[in-house]
């Protein structure tokens, strides 16, 4: 039987070539369109058409997502053509899966039915003066006997005029009560005429034509059925559903730094200096293959947890705090450095390189901040100080995480918690490690030995609430740094049998970059990277896959 086809692989070849003239997906098209600051809409009518959208409902609900890293996989593809589509398409997920997470099977089977039919669901959080303190939200939900009425502003949301539906999180107890809040599936189309307006769209630094907008109610009446989840229990159903697309967000970040480094890379190919291509000179060719080395890096620490979503799920409150802050603010890293490359062509406002990295800024932003990030990890110290003195270690889900050949078990979403009783499998799994040759064997005793003094440091901390001193956050950055060397050793050097010269190479690097040891990183790659910066699928080692049972259909 042949195997199905992979869904980003599949999506690669149906978006066509970026070059072509007509082509909806053309690198020329869309970058006018963002100098116009207009919303992609010809781009978003062919992914509907071409049925993307079964990717945002689970299989049990009846669509075509079974894998969140073919989902993962997906969202990579579609950042690496164009974030302004990618953000405005896949957006329909993030404003759908707190009814994945916590809703009725009814609410469930309709929405379903909607997001497949191609309408669009937004997000509703953040508002104009309270930003990311969500418990400060004033917009209100009053109930009477039969509806919530709905009041207030929410600002700054993606998709808000263009969504048919949205998911509103609103005060329903007291102001500051962290059991105050409950989210609610808003139909904008059942809603009475007057009780709501869509604000104007805000002009951004980056992403220009994405709808960037808001909505207000004024006595929006909502049957009792919209609530979704207990009463109260809004942000909490939030948290736990933050936790998958927080670790997706790591799809947007490497397909744009992977779009960045082809860019810089093709030019240094094409434009010669001192009689020959830039590419050779030295100082070129290392901040090139120390970007395609970050770029392993981010693809490791991404798809391990991901594929750790369905695995390790109680422990995603962790991982996906690590992925959310590591891996954008490794990509701005790698986005700077190789503007430097370009030169003065990576200043034109309406060039495909300012694009990028315009665009992938706001990636740090939503769904949590860098600090929000950061933070969630300070506040689980003692329980992976804890988790690693004990070397708890789930070993099956970390297993089943890292073999990327092995299917990936559902996901229940009744398993997400808030915080992660066992710790961080992967971080505690460390001392057991064996390296899988000698070559990269001081690498793996520096990852331990400082594995060993971190843990020691964590045990040290005491709750901060909210005032965090800037110390504990340099001990969250060290944290996830380490988790990024384990998940560099535990896909790059133990994977699939792969310990052939090109494998340890590659192995080598990534660890050398997490600890620092930048001279040893780059040796031998920068070959990898010119063989496959021509080729419009991905630059890394690891392949598309998919590990979904049966072939998907979709609709071309």
């Amino acid at each position: 039987m042949t195997p199905p086809r992979p869904p980003a692989e599949w999506l690669e070849d149906a978006l066509g070539d970026p070059g072509a003239e007509g082509n909806v997906f053309s690198v020329a098209g869309l970058l006018e369109l963002d100098r116009r600051e207009e919303f992609p809409a010809d781009a978003c009518a062919r992914l509907d058409e071409l049925g993307l959208q079964r990717f945002y409902v689970p299989a049990e609900h009846g669509g075509g997502l079974r894998s969140y890293e073919d989902l993962l996989q997906v969202i990579r593809v579609l950042s690496r053509r164009d974030f302004t589509v990618a953000l405005a398409h896949c957006k329909t997920y993030l404003g759908s899966v707190a009814v994945w997470v916590a809703g009725t099977p009814e609410q469930a089977a309709a929405l379903a039915r909607r997001v497949l039919g191609g309408e669009v669901v937004s997000l509703a959080l953040t508002e104009r003066d309270h930003g990311s303190d969500l418990l400060a939200g004033s917009v209100t939900a009053t109930p009477d006997a039969f509806h919530h009425r709905i009041d207030g502003e929410k600002w700054l949301i993606n998709n808000a005029t263009r969504g048919d539906l949205v998911c509103v999180l609103a005060r329903t107890g007291a102001p500051g009560e962290a059991r105050g809040h409950s989210l609610f599936l808003v139909d904008k189309h059942a809603l009475p005429e007057g009780t709501y307006r869509c604000l104007p769209k805000v002009p951004t630094h980056g992403v220009r034509g994405a709808d960037i907008s808001g909505i207000a109610f004024t006595g929006a009446e909502v049957p009792a059925g919209a609530m979704v989840g207990e009463p109260g229990g809004g942000l909490e159903v939030l948290l736990k559903a933050l936790q998958i697309t927080r670790t997706l967000c790591g799809g947007m970040s490497l397909g744009m730094a992977e779009h960045a480094l082809r860019l810089a890379t093709g030019f240094a190919e094409r434009h010669r200096m001192f009689g020959r291509p830039l590419i050779e000179l030295p100082q070129t060719a290392r901040v090139l293959a120390e970007a395609y080395a970050d770029l392993m890096v981010a693809e490791a620490v991404t798809v391990l947890s991901t594929r750790a979503v369905h695995s390790l799920t109680a422990e995603q409150s962790v991982i996906s705090a690590i992925v959310k802050y590591y891996v954008p603010t490794l990509a701005d890293q790698v986005i700077n450095r190789l503007a430097k490359v370009l030169g003065a062509r990576a200043l034109l406002v309406d060039g495909p390189f300012q694009k990028v990295q315009r665009d992938h800024r706001i990636v740090g932003i939503f769904d949590g901040n860098t600090l929000v990030n950061l933070n969630a990890l300070v506040n689980q110290f003692a329980g992976l100080a804890r988790g690693y003195r004990r070397g708890l270690v789930d070993r099956e889900g970390l297993d089943a995480a890292a073999d990327l050949g092995r299917e990936l078990p559902p996901l229940v979403p009744a398993r997400l918690s808030l915080l992660s009783r066992g710790g961080c499998s992967l971080v505690q799994d460390l001392p057991t490690r064996t390296p899988v040759a000698d070559q990269a064997d001081g690498h793996v005793a520096e990852l331990r030995r400082r594995a060993d003094g971190l843990h020691e440091e964590l045990a040290r901390t005491r709750p901060a609430g909210r005032d965090v001193p800037p110390e504990l956050f340099e001990l969250a950055r060290r944290y996830a740094a380490l988790y990024a060397g384990a998940a560099c050793l535990r896909l790059r050097a133990g994977d699939g049998g792969d310990e052939d010269d090109q494998g340890l190479r590659r192995s080598r690097a990534c660890l050398a970059r997490v600890l620092g040891r930048h001279d040893e990183a780059v040796d031998g790659l920068l070959p990898v990277l010119r063989e496959r910066v021509h080729d419009r699928r991905p630059l890394s080692a690891l392949p598309y896959r998919s590990n979904s049972r049966g072939a998907v259909t979709h609709a071309v």
